[in-house]
């Protein structure tokens, strides 16, 4: 199963909350810091930088990713 139920619209991915299934380095719980922007405008959102939330260490991912339901959750659990 690679999908949630819900669909992501990338523009509303900014400062959502998203639990690894496998934390990274004890990292679990993580927030979507940054929506990166393509250069041009008429291109698709591909990528965004999530945030640990403990260590607050960053890191860019792309935002398809998270739909992902193996790898993560929506919200913190």
């Amino acid at each position: 199963m690679n999908t949630t139920p819900n669909k992501i619209n990338p523009k509303k991915l900014l400062l959502s909350k998203w639990t690894a299934v496998h934390p990274v380095a004890k990292q679990k719980h993580f927030l979507v810091s940054k929506v990166i922007l393509p250069e041009a405008p008429e291109e698709k959102i591909e990528f965004v930088e999530i945030e640990a939330v403990y260590s607050k260490k960053t890191r860019q991912i792309p935002w398809r990713n998270l739909m992902n339901s193996e790898k993560w959750l929506q919200g913190w659990k």
